[in-house]
């Protein structure tokens, strides 16, 4: 190979990495701080039953909850056969990527981190919607200090994953949702009702009724507003 070659392409391999640097700098970095700064206003004013990215911005709202032990909880979903969602580490992240691109499983997909009163979620599950990670109905949850009979209450964010793209505040890559946030609430519950998980449920308001609502990434969703609360089976004797 000549050497005027070999330069040619140390030239673009430093391009490449240089752009793909800018981008990282631009989409986490620069942008969410201006973010931060310039719609502070949609920060400050949110309902208690919102969660918020790990930039302040305004994420999905809470639309669901479920009454029981962590083991209950975590029992109830894989008999309703949703599968855990990974933390995002380099190689579940990894896995994700190729799962869209290969169009394959990727039953414990990671999801990314939402804050609820002050910390991420403690617990998170995904049902696979076709071939590969890029659709999916997934749900994350927050331990409360509330308790019902003795056993905690879970407050939970679910919606549904429709396919990957990047955000529309900060460009970053990520999952868009779908609009109908209660459509997935009520197939979340129903999914546990029919694999007899539920002994009842209940409902609380959320963040109200909301018809044109913006997550972290951007997305447009709607709501009626309301948080259904579902009691699970005690564990029997």
């Amino acid at each position: 190979m000549s050497t005027f070659r070999r330069t040619k392409k140390r030239t673009a391999a430093t391009v490449s990495v240089a752009l793909v640097g800018a981008y990282l700098l631009v989409a986490y970095f620069l942008v969410p701080a201006i973010w931060t700064v310039h719609d502070d206003h949609r920060v400050k004013p949110l309902s208690q039953m919102v969660t918020t990215t790990e930039q302040g911005i305004p994420g999905d709202p809470v639309n669901v909850g479920l009454v029981g032990t962590k083991e209950e909880v975590i029992r109830a979903f894989a008999a309703a056969k949703w599968d855990p969602a990974d933390a995002i580490t380099l190689r579940s992240s990894i896995d994700i990527g190729l799962s869209v691109v290969l169009d394959r499983p990727d039953l414990d997909a990671p999801v990314s981190p939402l804050i609820f009163e002050g910390r991420k979620q403690d617990l998170a599950f995904e049902k696979p919607s076709g071939e590969s990670a890029d659709r999916r109905h997934h749900v994350r949850f927050w331990k409360t200090p509330e308790t019902e009979d003795g056993r905690p209450l879970w407050l939970g964010s679910s919606s549904y994953d429709r396919g990957v793209g990047v955000s529309h505040d900060t460009g970053q890559i990520t999952h868009h949702i779908g609009p109908d946030l209660d459509a997935e609430r009520d197939f979340l519950i129903h999914s546990l009702m029919q694999a007899g998980q539920l002994q009842s449920t209940y409902e609380i308001e959320g963040i109200g009724a909301t018809q044109h609502g913006r997550n972290g990434g951007g997305d447009p969703y709607f709501t009626d507003g309301m948080a259904v609360i579902g009691v699970l089976q005690p564990p029997t004797q």
